[in-house]
Parts: C-alpha cells; structure tokens; sequence
C-alpha cells in the first residue's frame, strides 16, 4: 500500500490498482469495501476483473464503464492496472498509471491536510488522441438509511436496460425532472432517500444543471451520524451516476453479499451506455452536456471529498457553498455548519 498520512487524517492506495482503498479523516473512514476483498476464493479467481476482485473506495475509471473502442477492462486499465509513485511531499503523494488509454499518460495527486477532513484529488491527463469518458467512483457504505441532496439538476436518466432484469426498482428506460418521483415499476420512486428498495441493482445518471459553479451531492447517513461531501467542477465532470448496490447479484464475486452501498461516480459519459455509446449520440448528450473529454495537452479533473460530523436534529443538507477556502452546509433546521477546504474550481 502506498500511505500518506497528514495529522489526524491518512489514506492508502494499491499500487498494483490505484485504488484508494482507505481513507481516514480522525480514524474514521467514509468509504465502503466490498466484503470478498480478503476472501483467498475470490480473490484466486483470474476470471473476476481485478477492479470487481478489489472493489473498494474510490478509483479512476478513463474509460468509464465499457472499454469497447480501444478495448480492454471495464473501467479502463486505470482501474485495473498498476500505478507507480512518482512524486510526494508533507501532504501529498503522485501516482502515475502504467498503461496509457488512448495514448494518454495519467497522473493522480492525492493531498490530505491536518487541519480539515477533505480529500482532494487531481487526476491529470496528458497528451492522447480522440476522446475518453471519465469517472470518479466513490462507495459508501450506509447501514440504516440516508438522505441525499444534490446541485440542482436539469433531469436524471435510466438507462435502456436495467443492471440486472428483474432484480431492479427504477423504470427502465425513463427520464424525469423530479428526483423526489422518479418512475419506478411499482409506483413513483424518491431518488433523495436512500435505499430504494431490497434485493435490487439500480444505475442513474443526474445531468448537472449548471455548468458554471461546483456540483455537489451530499449523504447524510442516520446510523453512521455523519454527512459526506463531494464536490466537482461541472464543466468538466457534467453527470453524477448513482450506483445503488442492494443485494441485487448473486453470482460471484457479489453472491448476495454486497449490500446498502451507494457508488456516487462523478463523470463526463453517457450513462451506463459505454465508451462507443458515448462518442455517438445518446439520451445523456441530448440534455445538452458532453460525454466525452477531449484529449490533447494536458486536462486536470479536480474531486473534493469531505466528512462532517452531523449536527443534533439535521434530517437534510439544503445547500452546500464552497468560497473563499471554506465549505459551508446550511441544515434543513437553518443552521450551518463550516470547514476549511480547498478550492480548486
């Protein structure tokens, strides 16, 4: 494992990966790993991807989702393959990916400071040709329920197919402007609380309504007593896909097992619609937002992540304002709360 750690705060990357596969801000870590991780079966098994093998916190995904153009692993070789250290300083450590999608060199920097509990990571893409989907993916893991908020949103979009037919909640195709209805196949589905259902594998995409100001989406976990943060630059990363992960497979590596996690992946694609899906037209472009990032020069995709204690009596994050270095969450009670962060956008 490749550690940093910073005050209270630490985190940890697989090199063979690049995969963030711990993060603690204070010793506690907001992000979920999958329970087959130390599982000698699964983890013997070549014909599962090494991304699904080790599925925990976050990794880049460059493509997102199918790697049918250039061809190779879902989620790209960033995700399944390894990464080498190539620079580190008090509160940082630089990664480089050994493979290079679409002739492209990528580089992460991960920086953690003392006196806040954010993550900020800058994923750089340099040179290549053509264009790539990108996507951060994030889990949480939420034992007792949650509720989320989110940036304002022009619509969120199912895909064509469900995950998994007949093991899935949310209508398949369909569009709607109200996360709070969104068309299920037993009635009307409220997108803002979480979990949705039982048993079930569920992807939607949430198409960013303004590109100019950071986009958010925020968890506020009833068990867990805490609120997690993310933010991204719209202009770059237009669509947050919400994987909600309930039960819904039975085959390994998942074998019933991996439960009451919610993927919050952060991107510029088309959905679930693959790397080929999204060069060509799709549901996601026509609501007027790219799919793809061009490549050529040097392109910087900034992620912040962020863990806050949750005030007594906040049922709900209504807004979240980041300015000035600090982040500020107004409570659906009218008070707020406020940290230091950095702003990269």
């Amino acid at each position: 494992m490749i550690r940093l750690e910073v005050g209270p705060n630490a985190l940890g990357v697989t090199p063979h990966l690049g995969t963030l596969r711990e993060l603690n801000f204070g010793g506690v870590s907001p992000l979920h790993v999958a329970p087959w991780v130390d599982d000698p079966v699964i983890q013997s098994d070549d014909g599962i991807l090494p991304v699904e093998r080790e599925l925990a916190g976050d990794f880049f995904c460059a493509p997102f989702g199918g790697n049918d153009v250039e061809g190779g692993p879902n989620h790209g070789w960033t995700a399944n393959a390894s990464w080498a250290e190539v620079a580190r300083d008090a509160e940082s450590v630089t990664l480089r990916c050994s493979r290079t999608p679409m002739g492209s060199t990528v580089e992460k920097t991960l920086r953690l400071s003392a006196s806040t509990p954010v993550l900020h990571q800058a994923h750089r893409i340099i040179g290549g040709e053509g264009a790539l989907t990108v996507a951060h993916h994030p889990m949480v893991h939420i034992e007792d329920g949650a509720r989320l908020s989110f940036s304002a949103k022009r619509c969120a979009i199912t895909p064509d197919a469900p995950l998994e037919p007949g093991r899935h909640v949310l209508a398949c195709p369909a569009r709607s402007e109200d996360l709070a209805a969104f068309p299920g196949v037993n009635g009307p589905v409220d997108l803002t609380r979480f979990p949705i259902g039982a048993q079930h594998e569920e992807f939607v995409t949430l198409v960013e309504a303004d590109l100019s100001r950071p986009g958010w989406t925020v968890v506020l976990r009833r068990a867990e007593q805490d609120i997690i943060v993310i933010l991204k630059d719209p202009g770059v990363l237009p669509v947050t896909m919400l994987w909600m992960s309930n039960g819904g497979r039975d085959y390994a590596p998942w074998n019933g097992t991996h439960i009451n996690v919610l993927g919050i992946e952060d991107g510029c694609a088309a959905g679930a619609s693959g790397h080929a899906g999204a060069l060509a037209d799709n549901s996601v472009r026509r609501e007027g937002v790219p799919t793809v990032l061009p490549l050529g020069g040097t392109r910087i995709i900034h992620h912040l992540l962020a863990r806050l204690p949750c005030p007594v009596g906040w049922a709900r994050v209504e807004d979240v304002h980041l300015a000035d270095d600090r982040l500020t969450l107004t409570g659906d009670t009218g008070q707020q709360v406020s940290i230091l962060c950095p702003n990269p956008f």
